[in-house]
């Protein structure tokens, strides 16, 4: 029994009129009506009882009619699923994320997708370093990843998604916990907390900045979450830079205090590159989309295209001109 078969049947049913029903099926009717009766010997049941006026469904054939419109119905669903799996409107994506992004960024990824591709299924894996990440991509056991750049494994690549400013983190009766921007320099003397993992984006770049305002932050405590970095601040045990996405977490005994730009964050000039607001020596660590180069999927290429269309992925500039460069390893950072 064919497909096309339970087609030309139910027509029949619908019409009761052999000549309407081939119209409708754009054939001739002989071979409609020979398509029928190969469908009642593989049944093993008359389907119509016909006359020179009319065509009448037998019990048999009203029993199954039943069943041959919930069986065309299914074809159908099955066919648009496939479909819209293979345009990327559905299916099943594992995104990673740093633990800040996920008070920020993963939200807003959270609530466009949702709006753009309801039948897209995203699978959260939160609280992962930018090194887990990446080996989580090239292990195949995340698809997406919101990390901080640079990357350094071969065979991913990245786009940018923000710029975060660094913000200062001090217990609530700390002589800096004020309204004041705070110069980078006026932190010499004080104990850090610090992220320990090896590799972490952010605690480099609060290394560089430091180092560029003239001193090596003393690390008084290593810690590997948030969460913990500012328990430890709210006791009075040190202070801590971290990114801006930070100040969706509130922690009683902790009063967040925005940097300085310039001259005036450091003693020794400006810090870092240009802030996300072109302020000079604004020390900032970069968020980024990463997946595998390889990567087939549709539903991450359209979630791309969709985070890009409602402006959380920036667009992505056209390709330069060669000029004779030596092209990038595949590694090498974007």
């Amino acid at each position: 029994m064919e497909i096309r078969q339970l087609r030309y049947f139910v027509t029949v049913a619908e019409t009761r009129h052999f000549g309407q029903a081939a119209e409708r099926l754009h054939m001739a009717q002989s071979p409609l009506s020979q398509a029928i009766r190969q469908l009642e010997a593989q049944v093993g049941a008359t389907l119509f009882n016909r006359t020179t006026r009319r065509v009448d469904l037998t019990p048999a054939g009203e029993a199954f009619l039943r069943d041959a419109v919930r069986i065309l119905d299914s074809v159908e669903a099955a066919r648009e699923r496939v479909q819209r799996i293979g345009d990327g409107h559905s299916g099943l994506l594992r995104v990673g994320c740093t633990g800040l992004a996920a008070y920020k960024q993963l939200p807003q990824l959270a609530r466009i997708a949702a709006r753009e591709l309801p039948g897209l299924i995203l699978r959260y894996v939160p609280d992962l370093l930018t090194p887990a990440q990446e080996e989580a991509l090239a292990e195949d056991r995340i698809d997406l990843a919101v990390l901080r750049p640079p990357l350094r494994r071969a065979g991913l690549t990245s786009r940018p998604v923000a710029r975060e400013r660094l913000t200062l983190a001090v217990p609530a009766g700390h002589r800096l916990a004020g309204d004041e921007p705070v110069g980078l320099y006026e932190l010499r003397d004080e104990d850090f907390v610090v992220y320990g993992a090896r590799d972490s984006v952010v605690d480099a770049a609060v290394t560089q900045a430091c180092l560029g305002a003239g001193f090596l932050p003393r690390r008084a405590h290593e810690v590997a979450e948030t969460s913990v970095m500012l328990t430890l601040v709210a006791a009075g045990l040190g202070v801590a830079l971290l990114p801006e996405s930070a100040l969706a977490l509130r922690v009683d005994g902790v009063r967040y205090v925005p940097l300085a730009d310039g001259a005036h964050g450091s003693a020794h000039g400006t810090v870092g590159a240009h802030g996300a607001d072109g302020a000079p020596g604004a020390p900032h660590v970069d968020l980024a989309l990463a997946w595998r180069a390889d990567e087939v999927n549709p539903a991450l290429a359209r979630l791309v295209e969709v985070l890009e269309a409602n402006g959380f992925v920036p667009p992505e500039p056209p390709a330069a001109p060669f000029a004779g460069r030596v092209p990038a390893h595949p590694g090498e950072a974007r």
